[in-house]
């Protein structure tokens, strides 16, 4: 007699939903692609693992045999979700293979042994520290649009950095990414000491990461989180994960950061900005997105061209008192940033027309964005 249960439907499609995206890289090990699921007394806890993150998580059901086995993850989900009965029941035949029953709906489905499934990271219980979940929602949708691509040279710019600081009484966390050709820094204040909030010298958490992690805060008001020297693990009553953190230096951003000097300001309206960036991509070349900012007195003139389509221009209303300034940028750097935002007017500080563009508002506390200028 193997695993035997009855769950209810809308318990186990919000649970297989959140183990989607780990099950779904193709991967050279079969096991990967599936969910190992196991039977406890008032319920069942189901497991997916790429090798870098790795979701446990439980779902109450009546469970009448215990037992445990692997099933593809996708599959099913997809039973799952086009089922249209409240229950769905699991039972085990023989082999591993499992008899699904769905209202008068009855499936066959084959799975690999619980044994091949690989273990569940360990991690000390004892070194959690509670956070707001809103706090990483904030700090992960200000970065992770410049995290770099795994086509990336350098290693560690494909992760976000995490720091903690801490100014006089006040804690904060910090998330920073760049792609070696902007640098996007978000931090927030946090009631939580952060002295006692373990962090590596360099802790690097890589995009998929951060990705789950996001998915993970979105619909819970408080989650325990704890950094280990290998892997960030965390957890809620119902739910764990463990991403296996990356090795490795980061650039020194700071730097960067304190080679803007910040005298040489313009100020601009975000959205209109944002409307005619939008308007001038139209017409720039597919890889670099390469436009030309014309700023003089309150004036900016934007313009794009391409070889293939022809060219645009489009003028915004600027509040500036410096030199006149000619300048190339990737459009979709601009674009991306001043999505994250939140403001009504952007603080843009440029020196030359060679050096970096730093954004920041008084809105968006914590935020700074830093754009590489382009040779036109």
């Amino acid at each position: 007699m193997g695993l035997l249960c009855t769950v209810r439907r809308n318990d186990l499609i919000e649970g297989l939903s959140s183990l989607q995206n780990i099950t779904s890289k193709r991967s050279t090990l079969a096991i990967l692609s599936n969910i190992l699921i196991e039977s406890v007394n008032n319920g069942l806890v189901l497991t997916a693992t790429d090798l870098e993150v790795g979701l446990r998580l439980f779902v109450p059901a009546e469970v009448e045999a215990i037992g445990a086995l692997t099933l593809p993850s996708k599959k099913v989900f997809e039973i799952v979700r086009e089922s249209g009965s409240e229950d769905i029941r699991f039972e085990e035949t023989d082999k591993s293979w499992v008899k699904i029953k769905a209202g008068a709906s009855v499936y066959n489905l084959a799975g690999i042994a619980s044994e091949e499934f690989p273990a569940f990271p360990e991690f000390d219980e004892d070194s959690f520290t509670p956070f707001e979940a809103f706090i990483f929602l904030d700090l992960i949708d200000k970065v992770i649009f410049s995290v770099a691509g795994e086509q990336e040279n350098i290693y560690s710019l494909t992760s976000v950095l995490m720091e903690k600081e801490k100014r006089g009484e006040a804690s904060y966390l910090k998330m920073i990414s760049s792609d070696g050709h902007r640098l996007s820094i978000m931090e927030k204040e946090v009631a939580v000491d952060v002295d006692n909030f373990p962090l590596n010298n360099v802790t690097l958490i890589p995009k998929k990461g951060v990705q789950e992690l996001r998915k993970f805060c979105e619909n819970r008001d408080t989650i325990d989180i704890s950094f280990e020297k290998r892997q960030m693990v965390v957890r809620d009553a119902d739910a764990v994960m463990v991403v296996r953190l990356k090795q490795g230096e980061f650039p020194q951003y700071q730097a960067i950061v304190k080679s803007v000097p910040l005298d040489n300001r313009i100020r601009i309206q975000r959205v209109p900005f944002l409307e005619s960036l939008k308007r001038i991509n139209l017409f720039t070349e597919d890889i670099f997105h390469t436009i030309q900012l014309k700023i003089e007195g309150n004036s900016m003139i934007l313009t794009s061209q391409s070889a293939d389509l022809g060219n645009a221009k489009d003028e915004q209303k600027i509040d500036y008192g410096g030199a006149p300034l000619t300048l190339g940028f990737n459009c979709r750097y601009f674009i991306e940033t001043l999505q994250v935002m939140e403001c009504e007017t952007v603080e843009a500080y440029i020196n030359s027309e060679n050096s970096p563009c730093l954004m920041k508002s008084e809105e968006d506390k914590g935020f700074i964005s830093i754009v590489m200028p382009m040779q036109l």
